[in-house]
């Protein structure tokens, strides 16, 4: 059978993949510049904005493909789709091609957010097969790394061409998928394990790793470390904290090699006695894999029809809707909020947000065994609400203090939200059935970003940019009272659960 190594890589494969795959997320960062180059109103940027997140109403289609085709293959159509959403963009942008239309550009940039559902089901189906009794580890280990994305990105965009950030940035965002897409393929797959014993320790240092790593992405943001360290060197440090996971597999895999060398020691002095004893030892492994997988404890295996009949499916839905997605409305809006306020320190504000939404991707995995879901949602979903309220205030410290929450309380809700759709409906159609549940954000990311368009527009007389407090003060008491709604619903949520949750 394949290595255990095999399977840690393909862990510390997909954690690569995540860190590269929020494409979307460095969208504020260069959004303003996008808008100048395109000369279109901010109605007509945050419909592009929409773009990206309403790619997602066709994320089931990844799920389909997922059930029917190799995964090395559908995470490959998922790096070609983003090579020619963003890719034809960039050839726009620099005149390589003729003119496009503006609804070509929304069409490209649609796609090109379709294109991240690809690589995330390939990561959520990987990290759920290859760890199943530490399924909900797995998938809240490595999808905080696409928090980090938009910091990783910006930082190479800062180190190369920080005058030219919307050309590079969609230049990086076409490239970098499809050449990680084409290295590690090969290792992105379902990997049959001979034990399931010991991932306490692997993950354990994944865990020490990821930690630090979120710590220097944090003080890395901060404006006084910012301006005395050069963006490369920032960039430096992130890659060399992803290489370090490498030391998981790697010493894994001299584990075997040790335990291989005793065997065949053992082998030479009483082969028969060993041969049989460890002819019983491996089915004795083999039922209690089957104990530990069983004991996952999902509510029920449910298709998408019977699930879209259960009001613990709408509550769900409507937590995610008013809690993350209006989270990621506000972090997509980021762009013009600050320059609303006259705070020019974009790139910094970003960068900040990624790395708080790092570490709150991570959270709910390190207190995966205290609280339920839900009672995980509840508390993530109060501080959005109280954010959203501070930012009625116009100091520079509330922007960054609100940006700072609402990054840890979106990466929280969005990294729950995989361990809970599996835990209510099931493994065996979570790729489709997620897709489903994650179509709730281009559906708030309309709805929220399209009435602060339209309130930012309102505000500015109709001009280009509106400049003020006033821009977004009406906005932000809407989205507030919203999440808030929401908090309620998560309340509702864990009680509905909780004599569930208690039985695990």
């Amino acid at each position: 059978m394949p290595s255990t190594t095999l399977k840690w890589l393909s862990l510390v494969a997909i954690i690569w993949f995540q860190a590269i795959n929020g494409t979307n997320t460095d969208f504020p960062a260069y959004s303003s510049q996008l808008k100048e180059l395109l000369s279109i109103s901010q109605v007509h940027l945050n419909n592009l904005s929409f773009a990206s997140d309403a790619g997602k109403l066709f994320g089931w289609f990844s799920g389909l493909a997922s059930l029917y085709l190799p995964l090395w293959l559908v995470l490959v159509i998922g790096s070609i789709l983003g090579l020619i959403g963003y890719g034809v963009q960039y050839l726009f942008i620099t005149n390589h091609i003729a003119s496009l239309s503006y609804w070509h550009v929304f069409l490209l940039t649609f796609l090109a957010g379709n294109s991240i559902c690809w690589i995330n089901t390939v990561c959520f189906v990987v990290a759920i097969r290859n760890f199943q009794s530490d399924s909900q580890v797995a998938v809240g280990l490595t999808s905080s790394y696409q928090g980090l994305s938009a910091k990783i990105y910006t930082n190479i965009v800062e180190a190369v061409s920080p005058h030219k950030k919307a050309r590079t940035f969609l230049f990086l965002n076409s490239l970098i998928p499809v050449v990680f897409s084409l290295i590690a393929a090969p290792f992105v797959r379902e990997i049959e394990s001979t034990s399931s014993k010991n991932t306490s320790v692997g993950f354990a240092v994944m865990f020490v790793i990821t930690i630090g790593t979120g710590i220097y992405a944090v003080m890395s943001s901060l404006q006084f470390v910012t301006s005395k360290t050069s963006s490369l060197g920032i960039l430096i440090g992130l890659v060399v904290s992803l290489l370090l996971l490498l030391l998981v597999p790697v010493s894994v895999k001299m584990k075997e090699l040790a335990g291989s060398c005793h065997k065949n020691w053992e082998r030479l002095g009483v082969y028969y006695f060993t041969m049989e004893e460890g002819t019983n030892g491996e089915r004795v492994k083999e039922g209690e894999h089957r104990i530990e997988v069983s004991e996952v404890g999902v509510m029920e295996e449910i298709g998408v029809k019977l699930m879209l009949r259960r009001v613990n499916f709408w509550l769900y839905f409507f937590v995610y809707l008013f809690g993350a997605t209006i989270g990621l409305v506000f972090l997509n809006n980021l762009g013009q909020i600050a320059e609303s306020r006259g705070c020019s320190a974009t790139s910094s504000l970003v960068s900040l947000s990624s790395s708080f939404g790092f570490f709150g991707r991570l959270i709910p995995s390190l207190m995966d065994y205290l609280i339920s879901r839900p009672a995980s949602m509840v508390v993530a979903m109060a501080p959005i609400s109280i954010a959203f309220f501070l930012l009625l205030n116009k100091t520079d410290i509330s922007l960054y203090t609100s940006t700072a929450v609402i990054g840890v309380c979106t990466g929280a809700i969005t990294s729950i939200a995989v361990s809970t759709t599996t835990e209510l409906f099931g493994t065996k159609h979570f790729s489709v059935n997620h897709n489903v549940v994650v179509a709730n954000i281009p559906i708030g990311s309309f709805l929220f970003g399209y009435s602060a368009a339209l309130l930012y527009h309102k505000e500015g007389h109709e001009h280009v940019k509106c400049l003020g407090m006033k821009c977004y003060n009406h906005t932000f008491l809407i989205w507030g009272s919203v999440s808030l709604l929401g908090t309620v619903l998560a309340l509702i949520l864990h009680a509905r659960t909780r004599k569930f949750y208690s039985q695990k």
